[in-house]
């Protein structure tokens, strides 16, 4: 049962990192938030269906590492934009 509630939790903290994700914001910073929560979210889920069936954690510090890496290599695009553009606006992106 206890199980089963913490997977509910999971789930909607997916969900609600999608939502986020989804819905048009204007910030960048909050699209890039929402991917770290969604990243987090999988985490939690990793962490409860391997202590579940009893294996060893080492994948999930492979996870860690890489969710790091992409945190980090998500905040310089995020600092190399604000200083070309001057913010973090979607609007102001010239994607073509």
């Amino acid at each position: 049962m206890m199980i089963m509630n913490m997977l509910m939790v999971v789930i909607l903290m997916y969900l609600i990192g999608n939502m986020i994700f989804v819905s048009k914001y204007k910030h960048l910073l909050i699209v890039l938030l929402s991917l770290e929560f969604i990243v987090l979210s999988i985490y939690f889920l990793m962490l409860i269906f391997l202590g579940f069936i009893e294996y060893d954690m080492y994948m999930l510090m492979v996870f860690l590492v890489f969710s790091v890496c992409e945190g980090a290599l998500s905040l310089s695009i995020l600092v190399s934009m604000i200083r070309t553009h001057g913010n973090d606006y979607f609007q102001s992106f010239n994607l073509l």
